[in-house]
C-alpha cells in the first residue's frame, strides 16, 4: 500500500513483493524520488529534450551517409512509427495487473519474474551507462569546437575538455535531485535545442547553394557497406529511444496512460521535425562528406558557431540528466535519501555518490572517445531487446487473452524480426570495434 505524504513522493512501511513462477520474490521497493506530479506537457518536454540532444548534429552523418537518400529518409519514417508503436505498449502497461509499475524492471519482473527482473536491470543501466558517458563525449567536443574557433594552438585536448564537461554535469546532477525537477530546465533545454539546431540549419541551407554539386553515394567497398548499412538501421531506433519509459512515466499525473500517450504523439510530432530537418538538410548540404559532428562541417561567422556550440553544450548538461536519472534515484532509494534536498545528509550524499558515478562515466569518456563504436554494441545487446523484443513480448504475453490470433502473430513477428536485428547489429559493431581500435588510440584527441 502506497502513503502519500502531500509532497508528491510515496512510500510505504513495507516494501511490495511480486512473486514469479517459482515463488520466489522480487522486492520492489517505494521510490524516493518525486513521483505523479507532473503533467503531460512537462512530460512531452522531457521525451522531446532526449530527441533534440546534441546527438540529432550527428544523424546525417551516421545515418544518412551509409544509408543514402532513399534508404534514410524512408528508415527514419519507419522508425519513428514502429518506435512510437512500442513506446505505447510499454506505456500501456505501466498500470498492468492492478500496480503501478515505476520502472522497467519492476514491469518486467511482476511479468517475467525474478531473472527477467535481474536481466533487464542490468540490461538498461549497461544502456544508460554508456548514453551518459556519450553525452559528455558530446559536451567535451562541443567546448573543442569553441576552443578551435579562437585558437589553433592545440595546447587543450579532447581529454581536457571531456573532464571539464563531466565536472559542470556534476555540478548539475548535484544541483537537481530528481527528475520533475528539472521544469524550468526543459524550457531552456528547448531554446538551447532550437539554438544549435536553427544554427546548423541555415548556414547548412547556405553552404548547400554555394557548394558544387555533392557526392551521395555510399562510401566503402561492398563488404564494408553491409556492416555499415546494419550500424546505421540501429542508430535509427536508438534516435527514438530511451529504455527509461516506465521511470519517465512514473513522473506524470493521473490518469498515467492517457497522459502519457499524450506526451508520446508530442514526442513524434513536434518532436521528430526538428531532427528531420537538421538531418537531412545536412545531409544535402555535404553529401558523403557530412561529419559526424555537424557544426564541424558548417561555414559561417565565428561567433554564431560559438553561440552554437555552446548552447550544445549546455543542452547535453540538462539532457545528460534525464538518462541519469534511474541511476539516482536507484541509489537515493537504496539508501534512504528523501526530504529536503538541501538536508546536509542529502546534500553531501549526492555529491559523494552522484559526483562519483559521473567521474566514471567522464573517466570512460576521456578513455575511449571513440566510443560511438561501443555504444552501436551496446545499442544491439540493449536498446533492441528493451525497446522492441522486450515491450513486444510483454504486451503478448500480459494481453494474451484478449488478443486475436492474427495481433499475436504480429508481435511475434516483431519479437523475431529484432531479435534476428540485435544480432546483426552486435556482429556489425563488433567488426567496427575491432577496425577502429587500430587507429584510435586511449585518451585520443580526435
Amino acid at each position: 500500500m502506497e502513503v502519500n505524504n502531500g509532497d508528491g513522493v510515496g512510500h510505504s512501511n513495507m516494501s511490495r513483493k511480486v512473486a514469479d513462477e517459482e515463488n520466489s520474490a522480487v522486492v520492489i521497493p517505494e521510490t524516493a524520488h518525486q513521483i505523479s506530479s507532473d503533467s503531460w506537457f512537462q512530460v512531452g518536454f522531457v521525451l522531446t529534450t532526449g530527441i533534440n540532444s546534441a546527438y540529432v548534429l550527428g544523424y546525417s552523418g551516421t545515418i544518412m551517409v551509409p544509408l543514402g537518400w532513399i534508404p534514410g529518409v524512408i528508415g527514419l519514417i519507419v522508425a519513428t512509427a514502429i518506435s512510437l508503436y512500442a513506446n505505447s505498449l510499454v506505456a500501456k502497461l505501466h498500470e498492468f495487473g492492478g500496480r503501478r509499475h515505476i520502472r522497467y524492471r519492476d514491469l518486467a519482473g511482476f511479468i517475467y519474474g525474478r531473472k527477467a527482473y535481474s536481466i533487464t536491470w542490468a540490461l538498461q543501466y549497461v544502456n544508460l551507462f554508456m548514453i551518459n558517458t556519450g553525452y559528455i563525449i558530446l559536451a567535451g567536443s562541443a567546448l573543442k569546437a569553441i576552443y578551435v574557433l579562437f585558437s589553433d594552438d592545440h595546447v587543450m585536448k579532447l581529454p581536457y575538455f571531456i573532464a571539464i564537461s563531466g565536472f559542470v554535469c556534476a555540478l548539475f546532477g548535484i544541483s537537481i535531485p530528481h527528475l520533475s525537477a528539472l521544469r524550468l530546465w526543459l524550457g531552456v533545454s528547448t531554446v538551447l535545442s532550437l539554438i544549435y539546431i536553427v544554427v546548423a540549419f541555415v548556414l547548412s541551407v547556405k553552404d548547400g547553394i554555394e557548394a558544387p554539386a555533392r557526392d551521395y553515394s555510399i562510401p566503402g567497398t561492398t563488404t564494408t557497406k553491409i556492416f555499415t548499412t546494419i550500424g546505421a538501421s540501429a542508430n535509427l531506433v536508438f534516435a527514438f529511444n530511451t529504455g527509461m519509459l516506465p521511470e519517465i512515466q512514473a513522473t506524470i499525473k493521473q490518469p498515467v496512460v492517457s497522459n502519457m500517450m499524450k506526451a508520446l504523439y508530442f514526442q513524434f510530432t513536434a518532436g521528430v521535425l526538428p531532427m528531420y530537418a537538421v538531418t537531412f538538410i545536412g545531409y544535402w548540404a555535404y553529401g558523403a562528406s557530412t561529419s559526424t559532428y555537424l557544426l564541424s562541417s558548417v561555414n559561417g561567422p565565428v561567433w554564431v558557431k560559438a553561440l552554437a556550440n555552446i548552447s550544445a553544450f549546455l543542452q547535453t548538461v540538462i539532457a545528460l540528466h534525464i538518462f541519469a536519472s534511474p541511476m539516482y534515484e536507484y541509489l537515493d532509494t537504496k539508501f534512504g535519501i528523501k526530504g529536503s534536498p538541501l538536508a546536509i545528509r542529502n546534500l553531501s550524499f549526492r555529491i559523494g555518490v552522484r559526483g562519483g558515478y559521473l567521474t566514471i562515466n567522464t573517466l570512460v569518456a576521456a578513455l575511449l572517445p571513440f566510443l560511438g563504436d561501443f555504444m552501436s554494441l551496446t545499442g544491439a545487446i540493449s536498446t533492441f531487446p528493451l525497446t522492441f523484443i522486450l515491450a513486444n513480448h510483454m504486451y503478448l504475453k500480459a494481453r494474451h487473452n484478449k488478443l486475436t490470433s492474427l495481433q499475436k502473430l504480429w508481435h511475434w513477428i516483431n519479437v523475431c524480426f529484432f531479435g534476428l536485428m540485435s544480432i546483426a547489429a552486435a556482429v556489425s559493431a563488433l567488426r567496427l570495434i575491432a577496425v577502429d581500435s587500430k587507429t584510435y588510440s586511449v585518451f585520443a584527441d580526435i
